[in-house]
């Protein structure tokens, strides 16, 4: 570690928390002992759900372990898991914890080329994959990983006859015959016996500026985590969390994996993304973590329900935001009593759109968390006028994650809440994020030098976000450091203001701006082309491809209007000028967006220098 000094400080908040040290092993033992639920998990099987117990995990989770071992994995050696979110994976998890492996997840949606340098970096032994699918991607890179032994496949029959590929079911049998001669209380004793400050998983960072690093979080990291969530929000064994967002992911990892079972929830598996609202209406969720995106897309598809509904339905619509959003304004900002007449109007848009969006989410949905990004403060005002409570929080992969966390009973809009307890945080005199506490990470795997320039003397991280705190301690956050745009005038842009603003409009999917060292800033805007098309149908414009679409001037004149309009009451010189319209959506695997849907700003800026270079050439 460094032994710098910390910088001065502008402002601080949270103190140290009587939150005891632990490791996963003592919430996973606590939830099978004191539960007993028969669905602790529910997965999809053809048409129907299909339940698994407390007492079933237990059992497989001592087998896999005891499978593993038998294989030859010891103490500290790395375990990849590359898989969808599916019982499986929890299963891995807690065998990993339980037979003192570490665990390395992967983002499935990553092609092999992307995860060639976690794995080799690592230096996993073994790897668990759901299918066919991800084992082709271990099939290839095999060669290039000199320490990767053995492949264990949760789908049977995609194994094949390599004798290096298992199947989990193989395993878990192999672990059955082995734990036949020891007792449940050795079992039990070696995995308790863990220290606290052991690494539990390595996660590897999204890398938007360069390659990722692997983060050690260990035991007490994210036990710290899940017990500072639990004393800011009530979970009990009633409540049912569907789970959505990446298990590879540390902030699903934590609140949809370890809160939920610490606390006795019933985690149900979503299909997909794509059948996110299905998968709602049929489990009926009382809990749900989503990134931003997620809150989108709902918001979406009742938007397209009401473009289909005719120039009627879209008018009741906006309507229905605005009175909800000054609604939640008198209600929840200010701390008034809302008049009369808007109370009226606030139970006329409730009866005719609000308790239509409640049943989209299944009718149940007690709290809904946000985090991984920024979330616009009127999507938070749609949702909260709609009787649906949606909490922002805020952290990193390297903090376990959550530093901040808005509360239920006092959501501050437009913040990401307060330090978790037992969080310590900061703002430097640059305006810069720091956290410390039992919640920062050990460092970075194989890089002290990393680690050195990310945690200083004292034990701050240094986050790399911009922001502020109030005088309640509520935490904003204002912008990305390294995104800070420095235009040819030396003026300073945060671009992440204007975005939010520029991706609430309904013809606007991905937004990215563009700037550092030039004359003026531009967007770069990947459009939802399901408006658009609409639009432009309805105006007569002919087109065949998305590329026509895009080039035709009365569409780029409109979505100027559309998106450049409603930015004028930014100082003049953040003000984007011109738009650059793309023919289709950022994607993870074109290497534009990370898994965890951050933009790739430099890589957009050179991929797209075709239509970005002549918006600047042509004044």
């Amino acid at each position: 570690m460094s032994n710098e000094k910390s910088p001065s400080f502008i402002a601080s908040a949270g103190v140290p928390a009587d939150i005891p040290p632990g490791n996963i092993a003592e919430l996973f033992f606590h939830a099978v002992d004191t539960f007993r639920k028969p669905d602790a998990l529910k997965y999809k099987a053809g048409e129907g759900w299909q339940d698994i117990s407390h007492q079933k995990v237990y059992e497989d989770v001592k087998c896999l372990s005891a499978g593993l071992e038998s294989l030859g994995i010891e103490a500290g050696d790395r375990v990849a898991i590359l898989a969808e979110n599916r019982p499986e994976w929890l299963l891995a998890d807690f065998a990993c914890v339980t037979s003192l492996a570490i665990s390395v997840p992967l983002y499935p949606v990553l092609p092999a080329e992307q995860i060639e340098y976690q794995l080799r970096n690592s230096e996993a032994r073994v790897i668990f994959v759901s299918s066919d699918e991800q084992l082709q991607k271990v099939r290839r890179l095999k060669p290039r990983s000199p320490a990767l032994e053995l492949a264990i496949v949760f789908d049977r029959e995609a194994a094949g006859s390599e004798p290096w590929i298992r199947t989990f079911d193989e395993v878990i049998a192999l672990g059955r015959e082995a734990a036949d001669g020891g007792s449940d209380a050795e079992y039990r004793e070696r995995a308790l016996a863990t220290e606290p400050d052991e690494v539990l998983t390595i996660i590897y960072t999204s890398g938007t500026t360069g390659r990722p690093k692997g983060v050690m979080l260990t035991h007490n990291n994210l036990v710290s985590n899940v017990r500072g969530a639990l004393r800011c929000i009530d979970i009990n064994p009633s409540e049912t969390a569907l789970s959505v967002l990446p298990l590879s992911h540390v902030f699903e990892r934590m609140a949809g994996h370890y809160v939920m079972f610490a606390a006795g929830a019933t985690i149900a598996y979503a299909g997909s993304f794509d059948t996110v609202g299905e998968d709602m209406l049929a489990v009926r969720p009382t809990l749900m973590a989503l990134v931003p995106r997620g809150y989108e897309k709902i918001v979406e598809r009742v938007e397209e329900v009401a473009r289909q509904g005719g120039p009627l339905k879209e008018k009741l619509l906006s309507w229905a935001r605005e009175v909800g959003k000054r609604w939640v304004g008198r209600k929840l900002e200010s701390g008034e009593e809302p008049g009369l007449w808007l109370s009226a109007q606030h139970r006329i848009v409730d009866r005719l759109v609000f308790r239509k969006l409640r049943a989209r989410t299944g009718g149940r949905i007690k709290l809904f968390i946000s985090g991984g990004a920024p979330l616009n403060p009127d999507l938070a005002r749609f949702f909260l006028a709609a009787d649906l409570t949606l909490l922002e929080g805020y952290g990193l992969t390297e903090t376990s994650p959550v530093i901040a966390l808005n509360r239920p009973d006092s959501i501050c809009i437009g913040t990401v809440g307060s330090p978790l307890p037992g969080v310590e945080v900061a703002i430097a005199a640059d305006r810069e994020i720091l956290t410390r506490g039992p919640h920062v990470m050990k460092g970075y795997f194989k890089d002290p030098e990393a680690t050195a320039a990310a945690i200083d003397g004292d034990g701050w991280f240094h986050t790399g976000d911009i922001g502020e705190l109030d005088e309640d301690g509520y935490l904003s956050i204002t912008d990305r450091k390294k995104d800070l745009i420095v235009t040819a005038g030396g003026k300073n842009i945060a671009p992440q203001p204007i975005e939010n603003r520029t991706a609430t409009n309904p013809y606007v999917r991905q937004v990215v701006m563009i700037g550092d060292r030039r004359r003026f800033p531009i967007l770069v805007i990947a459009p939802n082309f399901d408006a658009l098309e609409s639009w432009a149908r309805d105006a007569g414009i002919e087109f065949e491809t998305r590329e026509e679409l895009v080039r035709n001037g009365r569409v780029r004149e409109f979505m100027e209007h559309e998106i450049l309009d409603t930015l004028s009451d930014f100082p003049r010189h953040e003000q984007p000028k011109k738009i650059a319209l793309l023919h289709r959506e950022l994607s993870i695997e074109t290497g534009e967006i990370t898994p965890t849907l951050k933009v790739k700003r430099r890589v957009i800026e050179e991929k797209y220098s075709d239509l970005i270079e002549p918006l600047y050439r042509d004044g």
